[in-house]
């Protein structure tokens, strides 16, 4: 099955939350996780970063960006730590909204240059396809986030037809 970028990113942020997550943090994760799927990288990069919550890369690397985007400026090159390797950490930069040029990627670490005057070129593919055990296990986790049924809520809901609006 393909999806779009943006379904995508909003499944793998509701992954985040039911994983754990806070909510800005899964969703840097949800912008990220398309962006690494739409480079190519390895699938495996993101089932990792939802297995370490509560820590990880989900929680870690958000205010480790935002920091390195402040000690970059404009035009300056700046490097991230990114522990468990640098692909995921290389989403992250790459779906900033500015121009970003990645100049080494190796280790533990992320060397990039950050220009905010240039906006990012969006050259996005039409369709991601996603393996289907990952799809599997984001669906499971996007799960958690979901409110039980009770006989109460069914009642009241809406087509229980106790209202005129029904």
């Amino acid at each position: 099955m393909s999806w779009s970028m943006t379904e995508w990113a909003a499944l793998a942020a509701k992954a985040a939350r039911g994983a754990g997550a806070p909510p800005a943090q899964a969703q840097a994760f949800g912008r990220a996780a398309a962006q690494h799927l739409a480079q190519g990288r390895a699938a495996e990069d993101l089932a990792r970063a939802l297995g370490a919550l509560p820590g990880g890369p989900i929680l870690s690397l958000p205010p480790a960006l935002i920091a390195a985007q402040v000690d970059a400026g404009t035009g300056l090159q700046t490097t991230l730590a990114a522990p468990d390797g640098p692909a995921l950490a290389q989403s992250y930069v790459e779906g900033l909204p500015w121009r970003v040029t990645v100049l080494r990627a190796e280790g533990g670490t992320l060397c990039f240059a950050l220009d905010t005057g240039t906006p990012a070129p969006r050259a996005t593919p039409a369709r991601l396809t996603p393996p289907p055990a990952l799809v599997k296990r984001m669906e499971a986790l996007a799960e958690r986030t979901f409110v039980p049924e009770t006989d109460a809520s069914r009642q009241r809901g809406a087509g229980a037809g106790l209202t005129d609006s029904d």
